[in-house]
């Protein structure tokens, strides 16, 4: 049954109850729970009732120990915290019986919020049974990366989803939202005269959006070996900075602007030159040394089917085609067990056309790089004097940004809890963001793009940096 978005039943209510499914899952104590314990300890904290539900049967003391260690994980439990780990519990049940469903939607009252965090298959038989059960009027739903498993599922879970609740009360949860770096991209291009009138093909040359990190596996084969570095990280994660980066400026800041300027953007978004095959490039490490630690190959990591041939290391080129963007190349790629931790994006701009005659050294033109984790900038510019009088070189602007006591889940979980879906990506969204990647999903399911190998601690496979090498 479809009910009305009712934001008098969502604004008055001093406290509102968050259903956990999978509760007793990894990325519920790992990424959730914290991310809660963040908000509930910041400014902006107002009493928050939980209940945890899953097939597993937990006690009802391990389960208020599991939520205090995820809340203490961020500091010191505070008093409204403090109330919420009064008032929280745990039902053990099988979320596809109905009379279960119905159990916990009388113990969560009014206006509550069902969180899925669930593998996408699970998410959707919950919600089939969820069609024979009458939803309190404003209900929301939150689903956890990724919506679905392709364009198509994930186009036949929004029309599911839709004959629940509307649009409005739907929050599939992307965690980097709410990172401080990536919403700093909103006032970085709008609200200076810096860098607005320079974000454009003219002034461009490239965009890089790098996530590649010194950590293995580390015993999440079960989920990683399904999805990739691809599904993981960039068609979900980057291709939303991606949107950031490439939209036109919303009129106001509000939910339906600023989503429907990322949507604008990312309906645009093609490969590069249009193939799966040259637009990609894959890779999965093999044994070594990274981060200080010894890694075991993937193929060997236990949990993992070496036939499947899963990437850890994905890299994909796409093409924004709009008047603000065509021609320019943005490459998104991310990786584990590599050397050396960058998460950044690197805006390339073009080099000078002349130089007047007398000045000596390179032409190249202003690289500014956006750390998302820390949040980072950098702006390269040239200059004189740094080898010589008359002699062009880079000086380097830095500035750290600044830091949110608020975990990027805390952050999306506060837009949920207030029915502001302005942190959440939108039913379209999350099925255009599979449409951008199936060609190259397709690609490399023919083998016609090679999986290639890595030393765990290197920087990927020599080829690429000296492909690299040679375009720079």
């Amino acid at each position: 049954m479809r009910l009305p978005l009712t934001w008098l039943s969502v604004t008055v209510l001093s406290q509102r109850t968050v259903v956990i499914f999978g509760a007793s899952g990894d990325l519920s104590s790992r990424l959730l729970l914290p991310g809660l314990g963040s908000l509930l300890a910041g400014p902006r904290a107002s009493a928050v009732r939980i209940i945890g539900t899953g097939r597993s049967p937990l006690a009802a003391d391990d389960w208020t120990d599991r939520v205090r260690t995820a809340f203490a994980s961020q500091g010191e439990i505070g008093p409204v915290a403090a109330e919420t780990l009064a008032t929280t519990q745990y039902v053990a049940g099988d979320p596809t019986d109905p009379a279960h469903l119905r159990a916990l939607l009388e113990l969560a009252g009014p206006a509550p919020v069902l969180y899925f965090s669930l593998p996408p298959a699970v998410a959707t038989t919950i919600v089939e049974t969820l069609q024979r059960v009458e939803l309190p009027e404003g209900t929301e739903l939150a689903f956890e990366k990724p919506f679905g498993t392709d364009a198509a599922s994930a186009a036949a879970l929004n029309k599911l989803v839709g004959s629940l609740v509307p649009e409005e009360n739907v929050h599939r949860v992307d965690h980097f939202l709410g990172r401080t770096a990536v919403l700093n991209l909103i006032g970085l291009r709008f609200a200076n005269r810096l860098f607005e009138p320079v974000w454009n093909a003219e002034h461009i040359e490239s965009v890089e959006i790098v996530y590649d990190e010194t950590l293995g596996l580390e015993g999440r084969a079960q989920y990683y070996d399904n999805a990739g570095a691809l599904v993981d990280m960039i068609q979900s994660h980057l291709l939303l900075v991606l949107a950031l980066l490439a939209m036109d400026a919303p009129a106001t800041m509000d939910a339906v602007e600023v989503r429907s300027e990322m949507a604008r953007a990312l309906r645009s978004t093609r490969l590069y030159r249009g193939s799966g095959v040259d637009a990609s490039r894959r890779a999965r490490y093999t044994a070594g040394v990274a981060g200080g630690r010894v890694v075991p190959a993937y193929a060997g990591e236990a949990g993992v089917d070496p036939e499947r041939e899963t990437e850890t290391l994905a890299e994909v080129t796409v093409e924004v085609g709009t008047n603000r963007w065509a021609g320019v190349p943005f490459t998104l790629r991310s990786g584990k067990a590599l050397g050396a931790a960058r998460k950044e994006i690197v805006i390339k701009f073009k080099p000078l056309r002349h130089l007047p005659s007398g000045l000596h050294g390179g032409r190249d033109g202003e690289t500014l790089r956006i750390g998302l984790n820390p949040g980072e900038l950098s702006l390269s510019v040239p200059a004189l004097g740094v080898d010589g009088p008359y002699t062009m070189g880079q000086v380097f602007l830095d500035a750290t940004l600044p830091s949110a006591s608020v975990l990027p889940y805390g952050e999306v979980l506060n837009g949920i809890l207030r029915g502001d879906p302005l942190l959440s990506v939108r039913g379209d969204v999350a099925e255009r963001c599979w449409e951008i990647v199936e060609p190259v999903v397709a690609a490399w399911k023919a083998d016609e793009v090679p999986l290639e190998e890595y030393e765990a601690g290197s920087d990927g496979p020599a080829e690429w940096q000296d492909s690299r090498e040679s375009a720079a």
